[in-house]
């Protein structure tokens, strides 16, 4: 409102100082050229004229009273797109860079729920006809600082966005925040939408979600439209930290959904097949459908929340648990695992592990219950020389650094191998069956650090001096001859 009158005000100002210059310069020209200035002083006032009278139209709803645009406006927002606002403060109006009506701290409702509280709301209206509140359209809607609250029960407020009509209207949110919550209303995660837009794509004939958003610190783009004839939703999930592509297609004709996913990372390709309706989600994830590489099989139940994922593999990547810029550590060191109402399972087999010959039969089995993660159970082989298996083991956060402390049992099965690989002198090498010990892991350093070891049940403090020097840093070549040093230093007080 009070950009329009500053608005006029300078015109006016403007043109006055005009006039004024061809009044003075009028004397100083020749007579023949004043019915040309007369002329063009014309023309600069009448398009004066016709400037304050086109701001003077869009300044009329400035006029209205506030309780008859609002009524209008939260009338029109629901019956065109589908959204109930409630709004707790008086509208102001603007017409720069276009007549847009501006609320503060509005509140949006779903299913009669209040589900997001909107900072700042901006109406975008058409200026086809003015003169009248009834005749006043909504043009465009944004939506700016909003905070989302999403359960089991409201989480398709943004997919039935999507059914309006958009080809004379278009919704932005910018700078908002979406939180998942369980029965108990605690936050299970947080996603940041930084600029999201829905709009009528006349080239593909659908309505069309475009979104930038930002999950545990990590930027994703995503492209969504829903074909209401078909009843297919279709998605593209693109983040480009990860170089991950996933192009989704879900059918929700019947009662229990469907729908199959195409992950594209590199250069590599996996498919993922999946079943929900509003209390499970089952799915199944392999690179192709006959004589898989690897497979992998998961269930997640709503209410009660509680999840489990089992999977084979010829060769798994140990790097997406212990690398510390891969998105599980990330996930952990956010501490939102860290939650007593979650119930999680994943157990792994695979053959062998990436990147090493060495660690064979690979048993991984994890858990998160009472707010409690831990990797218990989990075993695997060293070639045919030991077996080894984690027990009391916990993963945690201290001062911002995600930390594994656990207990390791090594039963050997070649002991004579082993002192081959270790290169032990003949006259240290004795009969050994069973080494337990303590470690600690730190994901961010790479570092491990080895305590508390027995030999064949019986505690030695001089061996326990010499293994507690152990610092193993992320360089493998050094860590071999550093480790092989250490342990035959070691044997010698066994």
């Amino acid at each position: 409102m009070s950009k329009s009158n500053s608005f006029i005000k300078s015109f006016k100002n403007i043109n006055k100082l005009i006039n004024n210059l061809l009044e003075e310069n009028l004397n100083k020209l020749k007579f023949k050229n004043l019915r040309n200035l007369l002329r063009n002083n014309k023309i600069v006032l009448a398009l004066s004229i016709v400037t304050i009278l086109f701001v003077s139209y869009l300044s009329l709803p400035t006029f209205y009273k506030q309780d008859q645009i609002s009524k209008k406006l939260k009338l029109d927002l629901q019956k065109k797109l589908n959204l109930n606002f409630n709004f707790t403060k008086k509208l102001t109006y603007n017409i720069f860079p276009r007549p847009h009506f501006i609320i503060k701290d509005s509140v949006i409702l779903f299913k009669n729920k209040e589900i997001s509280k909107v900072k700042n709301l901006r109406v975008y209206i058409s200026i086809d006809n003015l003169f009248s509140i009834k005749d006043i359209n909504i043009d465009d809607l944004l939506i700016e600082n909003a905070n989302f609250n999403l359960n089991n029960k409201n989480y398709i407020f943004f997919l039935d966005l999507l059914k309006n009509d958009f080809l004379d209207h278009v919704i932005k949110i910018k700078n908002s925040k979406v939180f998942f919550r369980n029965s108990k209303k605690d936050v299970l995660f947080l996603d940041k939408i930084i600029d999201m837009k829905y709009y009528y794509d006349y080239k593909e004939s659908k309505n069309i979600i475009t979104s930038k958003n930002e999950l545990f610190n990590f930027p994703y783009e995503i492209k969504i439209n829903d074909d209401v004839n078909k009843k297919k939703l279709t998605s593209i999930i693109t983040l480009n930290f990860f170089k991950l592509k996933i192009q989704n297609e879900f059918d929700y004709n019947n009662d229990i959904k469907e729908g199959k996913a195409y992950i594209v990372k590199n250069k590599s390709k996996s498919n993922f097949f999946y079943k929900t309706n509003s209390n499970f989600f089952k799915f199944t994830f392999v690179d192709r459908k006959e004589n898989p590489d690897y497979s992998y099989l998961g269930e997640i139940n709503i209410n009660p929340f509680y999840s489990s994922f089992e999977g084979e593999s010829q060769k798994f990547n140990l790097s997406y648990l212990f690398d510390t810029s891969s998105f599980l550590p990330q996930i952990l060191k956010t501490r939102i695992l860290n939650n007593e109402n979650i119930d999680f399972e994943l157990n792994i087999k695979a053959q062998n592990v990436f990147d090493t010959n060495s660690l064979t039969n690979l048993n991984l089995n994890s858990k998160i219950k009472g707010g409690l993660i831990d990797i218990d159970e989990t075993n695997f082989q060293w070639k045919d020389f030991a077996d080894f298996k984690l027990t009391d083991s916990l993963i945690f956060v201290k001062d911002g650094q995600l930390f594994l402390d656990s207990k390791l049992e090594i039963n050997i099965t070649s002991i004579n191998e082993i002192y081959k690989y270790l290169l032990t002198p003949k006259n240290l090498r004795k009969n050994l069956n069973q080494v337990i010990l303590n470690f600690s892991y730190n994901f961010d350093q790479n570092i491990l650090k080895l305590r508390d070891i027995r030999l064949d049940e019986k505690y030695n403090q001089n061996i326990n001096k010499v293994i507690n020097s152990i610092i193993l840093k992320d360089n493998k070549v050094q860590n071999k001859i550093f480790l092989k040093n250490l342990l035959n230093e070691a044997l010698k007080h066994y």
